[in-house]
């Protein structure tokens, strides 16, 4: 496939420098009119975007018909997900019906009003009938997509504390992320990079003398119980880092000096998406790759691949720095009671400090 593209590209570009050429000769002053298209010059190049336009179908239906299952689109595992997948599967058809109609329109155009002798064109200095219905249109749409986004949007990020929802602080640094709980009380304590004392084991720079932060729990792993509201408040120690949570149709920017924030609801735990015949198929589907993969490994006597085993990622979506590839955290979406044994099992705040 990568090799087509490339016999592709490289024809485009010799077409490309080929048209340029042609262009700068007939630039050239003292040309003679030779160079003057001829109809049979027009009528071929009326069949040859005839045929591109054939010829941009086919490549869509067939990329469609190869490339069309969007993996993201059936797995959404929070509150919101639907409503986001359906903002992005309205905006997709919407620009394919118009993508459509544009180039169809565009190319027959071209070959039905190619040039022949004798014929002029005829000149309108104005329509305002088809310059509303082009203007209106693309309004009219354009509002009611913005309007649904502002909609959809407003419902995700106004969280009702009335709802009880989990606070949980995501830190990030190069090239790591931290989760700090706000322990039995739900409250977080006050923190500030100034505050992180390496030899006291005071890594988030949590304030010590804040009675909140007392309880707080800090992990590499992040726990979520399903059903229950979750809000993230996000903080960033050095460079702009982006929380990307993929599955939960999650992403906010953790930017240094400021917290920002984001909430969802997670509505599928780990081990009911692990389940489902779609990423079934896709773990059966990266470990045959691996099997393969670790055969060539031992023959060099270098270590076999793992097997892979799906889990949920907290992934940061800006490019950070040079580790930024490898700057994730596993997040596991348990049971309330899954979650509460988990919690008990965690060292607080107050409790991990070296004195």
């Amino acid at each position: 496939m990568t090799a087509l593209l490339t016999i592709l590209v490289l024809v485009f570009i010799t077409i490309a420098i080929w048209q340029m050429v042609k262009i700068f000769d007939l630039a050239q002053a003292g040309n003679s009119n030779s160079q003057v298209a001829t109809d049979k010059d027009n009528k071929l190049n009326g069949y040859l975007m005839m045929g591109f336009l054939v010829f941009i179908y086919l490549i869509t239906i067939w990329s469609m018909v190869q490339y069309g299952d969007l993996p993201l689109m059936w797995n959404s595992a929070s509150a919101h997900g639907p409503q986001l997948d359906n903002l992005m599967i309205i905006s997709m058809v919407l620009i394919f019906v118009v993508q459509t109609i544009t180039q169809f329109l565009l190319h027959y155009f071209a070959f039905k009003y190619k040039g022949e002798k004798g014929k002029k064109a005829l000149f309108y200095a104005d329509n305002n009938t088809l310059e509303f219905i082009w203007t209106i249109i693309p309004v009219i749409v354009l509002a009611g997509l913005i309007i649904y986004g502002l909609f959809t949007w407003s419902a995700i990020m106004n969280v009702n504390e009335d709802d009880d929802p989990l606070i949980i602080e995501l830190y990030a640094q190069q090239f790591n992320w931290k989760a700090r709980y706000g322990g039995a009380d739900n409250t977080l304590g006050k923190a500030n990079v100034r505050l992180i004392d390496i030899d006291r084991a005071n890594i988030l720079g949590v304030d010590e003398s804040d009675p909140n932060a007392n309880d707080d729990v800090i992990t590499t792993e992040l726990h979520l119980p399903v059903g229950r509201p979750v809000l993230f408040k996000m903080r960033s120690q050095d460079v702009l880092h982006s929380a990307y949570m993929p599955h939960f149709r999650a992403q906010m920017n953790c930017v240094p000096g400021m917290i920002t924030q984001f909430g969802f609801t997670p509505t599928v735990t780990t081990a009911e998406m692990r389940q489902t015949p779609e990423m079934t198929d896709k773990v059966t589907n990266i470990n045959r790759i691996r099997v393969e993969k670790s055969k060539e490994l031992l023959a060099k006597g270098e270590e076999a691949l793992e097997r892979y085993e799906f889990d949920y990622l907290l992934l940061c979506n800006k490019i950070c720095g040079k580790s930024h590839y490898n700057m994730q955290m596993k997040i596991i979406v348990e049971t309330q009671e899954e979650y509460d044994a988990w919690m008990k099992e965690q060292k607080i705040f107050k409790n991990s400090l070296i004195n």
